[in-house]
Order: C-alpha cells, then sequence, then structure tokens
C-alpha cells in the first residue's frame, strides 16, 4: 500500500475551500503593535503600487490622523463619501457600507479594523462590514493593534494597565488571507512621538506616561513578532499538509514521547519535559491502545498520561495494532521533530525474534529523530491503592469446554468415517477461531491447550493415553496450539480495538448530541437541565450543576437530589473552582476530599460556574480521555450559557433603546405641543390677574374661553400620551361587553362638539350593525382621535361623514373628510408613532400619534385599520373590528328572547 497516496476526503475538503475561497474578497491585514509604527502609511503606499499596475483601488475609510506623509499618499486614490451619524448632538463620521458595495472596486481600503461603529449603523463593528464585502468578492486591506485582539485583552490590560474597549475576536485574524508585519523599535517609535508625528504634543506627553512607555511597548512588540510567528506557522502547516505522506518540515521543534503502563513512563516524561523546555519546543505524550491491554494496564497507562498533563503536555490515546507505525503515522502528521520512547530491559531473545519498538521507530523514522531513554534499574514507589480482583469468567470457561466437547464429537465421527487426523485437526482450530471471536483471552488461551490435549489424548495413537508414537505428532502439536494462540490473540485484540473504535465513536456521538441540543435551546433552566441529564447519560453517574446568577452569587441549578448536592464539602469545592476556573475534587490534586470531580464552565468572557460529576466506576476519569471529554462537555455549556445571556442582553439593550427613543420623542412632543397651550392658558389667566377690572365683558368672556379651549386640548394631549404608554406597554387590560355601534359613535360626537363647531357632520349606520363585544371607552378614543384628525386637515365649512356598515360577522367603520388628503406613499406611514406627514404646515397642531393610538387599539381588538385617499379629494379611514362570536339574547318583560 502507498503511504503516500492522498486522502480523499482531505483532497475533496481543500477543493470545497478553495472554491469557497475563489468566491470571496482576500483579506490583507497590515499588523503592528501601537499606533505610530506605519501600518496605514504602508497600507496606502502598497496602495499607490497597485493603482499604478491597473488595479481598480478605492479608499473606502482611512484615519490620516492628521499626519502629513500618511495624507500625501492619498493624491490619486479615489476616496468614497463618509456617512455622518448624529450622536448626542454631534455628527460622526463613518465608513459607508453601502456606497463601497454600490462602488464594487477590486480593492477597497478600510482602516482601523477593531473599531466600534456608532448606534444605528448596519453592523456593531467595522471588521463586520468587512466581512460583508468580502462575502460580495471585493479584495480588502486593512489596519490592527495587536492589543485589539480579544484573547489578548487581559494579557495586555495587566502589562499596560490601560483596558483596550474596543476588540475582536481571533477568529477575524485567523480568516486573513494575508498578515503584514509592520514593525518599528520601541526607540524609534518614542522619538517619532517626541516629534510630534503620531500625536500633538500635550497628547504626546500624556502618552509618554502612560500607554507609550518605553518597557509597555516592547512587551507589545513581543506580542505581536508572537502573532505573526504563530500565523505563519499555520500557514507553513497548511502548505506542508498538502503535500500526502509528506515528512515532517523541521521549521519548529516538537517533541512526541510515548507512554505506556510502565512505573518507568514517570521518569521518561520527566527527560521529555526537561529536553522540551530546554529546546522551547512543544511536546506530546502519546498512548497506543493495541487491543491487548487489561484493565491494570489501562489504568497505569491513564495515569502516566495525568503525569504527563500535569508536566504540560498535550496527551493523545491513539488506536493501533502496530505502535511504532502509529507512533510515526502520529507525529508526521503533526509535524513532530524529536520522539522520546524508554527502553526497558527484554530477554535477548525476544529481541533477536522479535524486535523492538525503538528498532522499528529507527527503521522507519525518516528525518524525523529518535531518543532513547533508559529505564533499566529504576525503583519507582507507586502509591498503595486498592484493586479488586475480577471474577473468573466460569461461563466462558465452561463454553469453552463445551466447545471442545462438540469439536471432539465432531472428530470422532471424522474418524470413524476413516477421515485423516489431520482432518480432524481443522475442527478444533475451526472451535478455536470460533471462541476467541465471542470469549475473552484467558478462555480462549485455555481452549487452545485443551484442544491439543483432547486430540491428543483421543485421536493420536496409542489412544487414550498421552503417550505418542510418532514423534513427528510433536510438530502437528507444536502447529496445533501456535495457531490456535495466534488466532485466540488476534481475535480479542480485534476485539478489543473495535471496543476501542465503539467508545470513541459514542463520545463523538454523545458530543454531537450534546451540541445540537444545547444550540436548540434557550434560557438558562432549559440549557442546564439538558445538559445535566446528558451528563448524566454519558458518564454513568451523577452530575451536579452550579451557576452564577445576575448577582454574582453561585447556586446549584441541577442535581439537587443527588449525593453530590448533600455534602457539604461539594459546595465549597464548586465554589473554588468557579472562582479559580480550575479543576479540583476527586481523583486530583486539588481538594481530593471531594466526593465529586469539579470542572469550570470557563466561557469566552468568564467563567459562568461549575460542573461535577460523580461516576459509577470511580476510576472513570482517571483517563485523560475521559476528562477531556468532560471538559468539552463543559465548555459547549459554558459558550451556550453565555450565548443566551448575550441574546437577553441584546434584547433588553434593544428594549432599552427603544423606551429611550419613546421618552426622546414624548420629551419631545411634550416640550412642542404642550408650550402652545399652557403659553395661551398662561397669556389668558396673567391678562385676567393684571387688568380684570379694566376689561370689558366681551374680551372677559375670550380671554375665559381661551383658557377653556387651551385647557381642554391640553387634556386631550396628556390623555392621548397617557393611552399611547399604556398600549405600548403591553399591560392594558381590555375590558370587553357587547355594546352597539350607534351608542359608542353617538358619545364620541357628543364629546367632540366644540372641536367640530362649524362643521357638517352625516352620519351613515345601516339599521342592521350587529352588536360588537369591544371595550367601549377604547373604541370611543379611537373614533374621537378620527373624527379630530379629519377636522384638523378638512377645511371650514365641509363635511366630515362617519359610516358604519356590517362586515361577515363583523363591523366596519369609516371616518372621511374632503380635506387635501395623504401625501402619495404615506398612507402606511401615517399610522407610525409621531409622524405627521411629508406636507405637514409647521404651525398645525399635533403630536402625531392620534393616528398610531387607533392603530394600537385596533390591534388589541383583532381588527385592521387602513388609510386612502377619496376620489374627488380627501381622506378616508377604514376600520374594521370583529364580531366577536354570538351576542347574548336579550330578555323582555315577559321573559321572552328577543334577537337583537
Amino acid at each position: 500500500m502507498n503511504e503516500s497516496r492522498p486522502n480523499p476526503d482531505k483532497l475533496l475538503a481543500r477543493v470545497q475551500h478553495e472554491e469557497t475561497r475563489a468566491r470571496r474578497g482576500k483579506l490583507r491585514i497590515f499588523f503592528g503593535y501601537a499606533a505610530g509604527v506605519g501600518k496605514t502609511y504602508a497600507m496606502l503606499s502598497a496602495a499607490q503600487r497597485e493603482r499604478k499596475e491597473g488595479v481598480d483601488v478605492v479608499v473606502g475609510y482611512v484615519e490620516p490622523h492628521g499626519r502629513a506623509d500618511t495624507e500625501a499618499l492619498l493624491t490619486g486614490l479615489e476616496t468614497l463619501p463618509f456617512q455622518f451619524v448624529p450622536y448626542r448632538g454631534v455628527e460622526l463620521r463613518e465608513f459607508n457600507l453601502d456606497a463601497a458595495l454600490a462602488r464594487h472596486p477590486s480593492l477597497l481600503l478600510v482602516d482601523e479594523l477593531a473599531h466600534t461603529n456608532a448606534e444605528g449603523l448596519r453592523h456593531a463593528k467595522r471588521w463586520q462590514d468587512v466581512f460583508e464585502l468580502l462575502d460580495a468578492g471585493i479584495d480588502v486591506w486593512t489596519t490592527l493593534n495587536v492589543q485589539h485582539i480579544e484573547s489578548l485583552n487581559d494579557v495586555i490590560s495587566g502589562i499596560t494597565g490601560v483596558v483596550v474597549r474596543e476588540t475582536l475576536p481571533d477568529a477575524v485574524l485567523e480568516q486573513a488571507d494575508e498578515i503584514e508585519l509592520i514593525d518599528l523599535t520601541p526607540a524609534e517609535l518614542v522619538e517619532r512621538l517626541q516629534e510630534g508625528k503620531i500625536y500633538l504634543p500635550t497628547q504626546a506627553e500624556r502618552a509618554l506616561k502612560s500607554f507609550f512607555q518605553k518597557g509597555n511597548l516592547t512587551a507589545l512588540r513581543e506580542l505581536s513578532l508572537r502573532q505573526a510567528a504563530q500565523r505563519l506557522h499555520q500557514d507553513v502547516e497548511a502548505a506542508r499538509t498538502e503535500r500526502a505522506g509528506a515528512a515532517p518540515w523541521l521549521t519548529t521543534e516538537r517533541l512526541l514521547v510515548c507512554v505506556g503502563p510502565s512505573p518507568t513512563s514517570a521518569r521518561i516524561l520527566r527527560t521529555a519535559k526537561r529536553l522540551a523546555a530546554s529546546i522551547s519546543a512543544e511536546w506530546i505524550a502519546v498512548a497506543v491502545n493495541t487491543g491487548g491491554g487489561t484493565g491494570s494496564v489501562e489504568e497505569a497507562t491513564g495515569r502516566n498520561l495525568r503525569l504527563a498533563e500535569k508536566l504540560g503536555a498535550e496527551t493523545h490515546t491513539l488506536i493501533g495494532r502496530n505502535v511504532a507505525q502509529t507512533l510515526i503515522d502520529f507525529a508526521r502528521q503533526r509535524n513532530v521533530s524529536k520522539i522520546v520512547v524508554g527502553k526497558t530491559a527484554q530477554v535477548w531473545w525476544k529481541r533477536r525474534v522479535w524486535g523492538t519498538i525503538v528498532d522499528e521507530l529507527i527503521k522507519r523514522c525518516g528525518q524525523i529523530d529518535v531518543y532513547v531513554v533508559s529505564g533499566d534499574g529504576e525503583e519507582v514507589v507507586l502509591p498503595r491503592e486498592i484493586h479488586v480482583k475480577s471474577p473468573v469468567p466460569w461461563q466462558e470457561y465452561l463454553l469453552a469446554g463445551a466447545i471442545v466437547a462438540v469439536c471432539a464429537g465432531l472428530g470422532y465421527l471424522a474418524h470413524s468415517f476413516g477421515l485423516a487426523e489431520t482432518n480432524v485437526v481443522m475442527f478444533f482450530l475451526a472451535g478455536v477461531a470460533l471462541a476467541s471471536t465471542r470469549l475473552s483471552r484467558g478462555p480462549s488461551i485455555a481452549m487452545a491447550i485443551v484442544s491439543v490435549l483432547v486430540f491428543d489424548f483421543c485421536f493420536v495413537p496409542p489412544q487414550f493415553t498421552f503417550a505418542i508414537s510418532d514423534s513427528e505428532y510433536l510438530i502437528t502439536f507444536a502447529v496445533m496450539l501456535g495457531i490456535g494462540l495466534l488466532i485466540g490473540g488476534l481475535a480479542t485484540r480485534q476485539r478489543s480495538q473495535l471496543s476501542a473504535s465503539q467508545q470513541q465513536e459514542r463520545r463523538t456521538g454523545q458530543l454531537f448530541r450534546m451540541t445540537r441540543q444545547l444550540s436548540e435551546l434557550s434560557g438558562t433552566e432549559f440549557l442546564v437541565r439538558t445538559a445535566g441529564r446528558q451528563l448524566d447519560e454519558i458518564f454513568g453517574g451523577e452530575t451536579v450543576l452550579f451557576v452564577r446568577g445576575a448577582d454574582g452569587a453561585l447556586a446549584l441549578r441541577y442535581g439537587e437530589s443527588s449525593s453530590i448536592a448533600a455534602a457539604a464539602i461539594n459546595h465549597d469545592v464548586a465554589r473554588w473552582v468557579a472562582d479559580n476556573g480550575k479543576l479540583a475534587g476527586a481523583g486530583t490534586d486539588t481538594l481530593p476530599s471531594a466526593t465529586a470531580t469539579f470542572v469550570p464552565l470557563i466561557g469566552s468572557q468568564h467563567t459562568v460556574g461549575a460542573v461535577g460529576v460523580r461516576p459509577l466506576e470511580q476510576n472513570r476519569l482517571l483517563d485523560p480521555e475521559q476528562q477531556r471529554l468532560l471538559e468539552t462537555c463543559a465548555s459547549l455549556l459554558a459558550l451556550s450559557l453565555e450565548r443566551d445571556e448575550s441574546v437577553l442582553n441584546a434584547q433588553q439593550s434593544q428594549i432599552q433603546v427603544e423606551t429611550e427613543k419613546l421618552r426622546n420623542s414624548l420629551l419631545s412632543a411634550v416640550s412642542h405641543d404642550i408650550r402652545t397651550p399652557l403659553a395661551g392658558i398662561a397669556g389668558a389667566s396673567s391678562t385676567l390677574a393684571a387688568s380684570f377690572d379694566s376689561l370689558d365683558v366681551a374680551t372677559r368672556a375670550d380671554l375665559l374661553k381661551t383658557i377653556s379651549e387651551e385647557a381642554e386640548a391640553l387634556s386631550r394631549l396628556v390623555e392621548n400620551l397617557l393611552h399611547m404608554t399604556r398600549l405600548s406597554s403591553g399591560k392594558v387590560a381590555i375590558d370587553r361587553q357587547w355594546h352597539l355601534l350607534e351608542e359608542i359613535v353617538g358619545s364620541a360626537l357628543t364629546r367632540m362638539e366644540r372641536q367640530l363647531a362649524g362643521r357638517t357632520i352625516e352620519t351613515r349606520l345601516d339599521a342592521a350593525l350587529p352588536m360588537v363585544h369591544i371595550d367601549a371607552s377604547l373604541i370611543e378614543q379611537l373614533l374621537m382621535n378620527l373624527i379630530d384628525n379629519a377636522a384638523k386637515y378638512a377645511p371650514p365649512g365641509s363635511t366630515i361623514e362617519v359610516s358604519g356598515r356590517a362586515a361577515g360577522d363583523g363591523v366596519e367603520l369609516e371616518v372621511a373628510d374632503r380635506g387635501r388628503g395623504f401625501v402619495e406613499g404615506d398612507e402606511a406611514k401615517v399610522f407610525d408613532l409621531f409622524y405627521r406627514g411629508n406636507g405637514t404646515k409647521p404651525d398645525r397642531r399635533g403630536t402625531g400619534i392620534g393616528l398610531a393610538i387607533c392603530r394600537a387599539v385596533v390591534d388589541v381588538h383583532g381588527g385592521r385599520i387602513e388609510a386612502r385617499n377619496r376620489a374627488g379629494g380627501g381622506a378616508i379611514v377604514r376600520v374594521t373590528l370583529p364580531g366577536g362570536g354570538a351576542p347574548p339574547a336579550i330578555v323582555d318583560r315577559s321573559g321572552d328572547a328577543v334577537v337583537p
């Protein structure tokens, strides 16, 4: 088999990835460690070169910061207009995303990738704008400082003492096609700052005393160089993996140490740790499960892997039949440069016949260095542990004996028909092969030995004795025993490997189910309960979940009735784990007196709680794979809880924004529209107070009338504001009763008599109008607002028509006037809050909430409202209200029901 044959799945994935990237724009980031290192300058210089080569380059947003040399590089480059956004009395200058998409250049320059956009723009962050441009097929060049990377935020704040608020996810940097490091020594940067080339003199002086200290700049420079080197290493790995079966590229050092059940593995691990530290290399500890290990072997191997994790290694458990080949394959996959393996004592003839893992590694390693650490003669003191002796599988031994008996019976029949002994041997070998696929190692070996003895006793002359007449039968016995043992060993090992593969498959399936369920749910209670049940199933025991509340206190949210929750010490351990973000509890070196193993729920922002697990098999979590599974589950839950919290915060923020908008609009309406009636009342009342005796009766009556009218207008305005507030909050309770529409229309017209003075009101209500199940006060307010709106915009002396008719089991109401009507296109907008129309005169009274109240009233009744212009001039507003079912029967004095 050709080991260099490409993996078809990887080839397909790479082709699909390349197709996606081909359709998407390319992202190039000019990366630096502080402001002033020359990122924008370098970007503009490269853009000028591209423009000279005929590339369609457009400047979307560049911040020159008042630097003359940077501004000079903008000459000749097309620049998109800015988008100005009002914010607290000023206008903010922002990147115009829609203009960039409409222009669609080949290359767009967008400075300051981590910038936070102003409120009201499509995206909250500029990097989201850039991603939309990339999806549209536009290449983007941008700039970024190292302090804006989210994962480094805490590190940088600890170094500089400055908390950077504008950050972006690490994934943004990872998705960049190119990263160009713009570097400058801290001394040169400080010199530029002192010369005023970065900030104004006063700003520069403050910066030198805080963020731009030389020690801070040196640390930031190291972080930026490390980020660039890490990205370069990823590019090297991607290029290397494109070559199937390629040897490691020794561009960096990485160690791999082989771990087994031997106590001497501790010395090998410590040696590998020292070697990795001496060359500043990553190191990986790997155990190979060949399928032939017992429970004690797996437990000892797990203990050594845990030691490797404590020493700082990345640990893995691999499945493979050939240890050396499995290690070499993994080493090539991870670009390992050195393999560390232990040499243990072995009988010379076994080394000659079977060889050793070390010999095979050296034979297959290629360019990988192999370090052999001696483990001979070392005494390792292990902690005393109590091992429960496994019960003897007597049923399997009895089944093996039964199979031997059946084989002997079949052999006797064959022998009686004159078949040779070689044919009888086949029956026994078939029985051994069959038993090996069903039975464990002990019964399989015992059956192979017993089969040889039974064959010798029953079929080899002289029969029924263990004596051998022909020495050639010794070869038959040896081959028969060897084949039986080989078949049994291979079958047992294959079964163990299958079991290990199935276990890994189960883990993958469990993680998939947990991920899918958590992604489909929302709400802390549902997420916690679902995750708790999944963890109970995965680890086969008890689970508790502690989650922080809004006040930061840790509370038990799952597993209240478990034995874990009953132990008071577990609550203290969970609190310690949540506060420190580290593993603790049973089976660990931290707080081992707990009855469960606790893992922190670490999200992307903070630790949201802790999860405790107590499997029925006490040693199950000793396996590093099981620990990693638990940590992965905990991470999934933590991220889901954070996601849910973020959604709630976003909803609350949106509510606060809408509430603030409503409050500002109400204040604006109150400040403008209440001022007029208040001014009229104040003027009339002050005139009466100052000149009451000198005024004639008619003047005093006019002033009193003005006060009354303005007070009534003010009362209506306040009433509308209160109605809008109640309806917008969603807390209004509807008092539905059966009413005749004629009574409600009459009451509304009576209350509007003063406003309707000088106008003709024409009512046309069908005699067969049914009763409707409505809130009479709300519908009356609706009619008053519609009539008042018509009176405002209809000319004096015109006719306002109020009509009603049956519509199915409901009714239709219409209020029509002969005014100027609605502006074309405003028919739907007139019901929006505070919308007064494009053609409204500035001196026209009104807050723009009357029709909004009408729509809110209709909505709570389950009806609909629409506006349109009348033929011949004017406007019509139509309201359709559902009937609400069959009205109650009216009973007259005689007790007979009367149809209403």
